[in-house]
């Protein structure tokens, strides 16, 4: 059997209507990811493939990830954005699809527009370390190599703030709608020097297995098998679980945590004798029972046991919130498998949204668009890590009325000892 290539997760970010849709749209369709039937006419043939998407979503059915997945000769790709902010943030932070790369997508007339900040910036808080720009609708300025320098100018600052050296960051100039630089190099700009879009996509560098970190499995069910036992079924986030190893389930209905040894482990109903990072297993412990553990509880090891976090410190970007978020605010937390609701206890400090350093005073309410240093206690006991030390466990979205209102990670944790 061939072996499978590596995968990124990629995520199309950038100000409403800079043509996100259309560039995810026609580079499906160059990658063969799509047929041409499959296109609407006119116009907005492009976006409607990414449209028909976003109809399912607010549906609430599940959609045909083969429509968001492609391939180049070097890797398979999963496009983690329906563009749109608000599916951009809950897509990118819960679940598996953490972007591993981003490409900004920044309109040749407008250039440089509040959401493109917002969304930038977003990127640097969500920990994506590989940004490509992609300066679109080159055909509407008339290919024009004068306005790509301004446009790119203007990103480069952006960029600067946020910590990024742009000489290191690609700038594409193209075309979503014409296809210019997208698969082939354009003919309409001879002047520009660099590769197409899926040329610098094959540059990126895929995500490393954390399996030096410790083990973290966040349970998404538990089922009772006859013959077998307990076999509760998640993810493994990060780290290495093999047959024999002592492992805990925190938080766990029992006080201290549900521990037991792992007798067996089982991927697409086969036996193997070790998990790693990305696989989603089934796993027997030997004494824990059904009772024992719940969705939103992590297993670890013994000797390197998940955070039960009493409280703890966050950065937090509020995505839209139709008020303002004061003290005693208590929303659903989206960290990993658990939904807790936590309660905003201080506001510490507001972050300018342009360097994302901590401002002076500390906030009466926070509103859309801002972003906080703030202080969190879950309602009941859950697991959470410091995003530094363990990224994928200490991401989280904050929900409420229906809607992702914030997202954030979790920088410094009080446990519960």
């Amino acid at each position: 059997m061939a072996k499978e290539k590596e995968h990124i997760n990629l995520a199309f970010i950038g100000h409403v209507d800079h043509g996100k849709s259309t560039l995810v749209g026609h580079l499906l369709l160059k990658a063969g990811a799509i047929a041409e039937q499959q296109l609407d006419d006119g116009e907005n043939k492009f976006r409607f493939v990414m449209d028909k998407l976003g109809e399912e979503r607010e549906r609430g059915v599940t959609i045909d990830l083969a429509h968001q997945k492609f391939s180049t000769n070097k890797y398979d790709y999963t496009v983690v954005d329906c563009p749109g902010h608000r599916d951009f943030v809950k897509n990118m932070i819960t679940g598996a699809s953490q972007a591993d790369a981003a490409v900004l997508v920044v309109d040749a007339k407008d250039g440089v527009m509040p959401q493109t900040k917002e969304h930038m910036f977003l990127s640097m808080t969500l920990g994506i370390k590989q940004i490509i720009i992609a300066i679109n609708k080159m055909d509407m300025v008339d290919y024009a190599e004068d306005r790509f320098n301004e446009v790119k100018e203007e990103v480069g600052v952006l960029l600067k703030s946020i910590g990024r050296n742009p000489a290191d960051v690609p700038f594409i100039p193209l075309s979503a709608f014409v296809g210019d630089n997208i698969k082939e190099k354009s003919p309409e700009m001879g002047w520009y020097k660099g590769g197409s879009l899926m040329e610098e996509l094959d540059k990126l560098t895929p995500p490393e297995k954390p399996v030096d970190l410790p083990l973290r499995i966040p349970i998404q069910d538990v089922y009772s098998i006859t013959g077998v036992g307990t076999v509760p079924v998640g993810r493994v986030e990060t780290g290495i679980m093999k047959k024999g190893d002592n492992v805990i389930f925190l938080p766990s209905s029992n006080v201290n945590g549900a521990t037991g040894e792992v007798k067996s482990i089982e991927m697409h109903h086969e036996q193997f004798d070790v998990a790693e990072p990305g696989d989603n297993i089934g796993f027997n412990v030997r004494g824990v029972g059904k009772n024992d553990i719940r969705r939103g509880d992590v297993a670890g090891h013994t000797t390197d046991a998940p955070t039960v976090a009493k409280e703890f410190t966050a950065q937090v970007v509020v995505l839209q919130h139709p008020g303002v978020i004061t003290i005693g605010y208590t929303p659903v937390f989206h960290c990993h498998t658990s939904q807790t609701a936590c309660t905003f206890l201080e506001l510490t400090s507001k972050l300018d949204p342009a360097t994302g350093q901590p401002q002076e005073g500390t906030p009466d309410f926070l509103k859309t668009g801002d972003a906080a240093i703030v202080q969190i206690k879950p309602t009941k006991p859950m697991v959470m890590e410091e995003a530094q030390k363990i990224p994928p466990m200490g991401r989280f979205a904050i929900r409420d009325m229906g809607q992702t209102v914030a997202a954030g990670l979790c920088l410094k944790v009080t446990s519960a000892e």
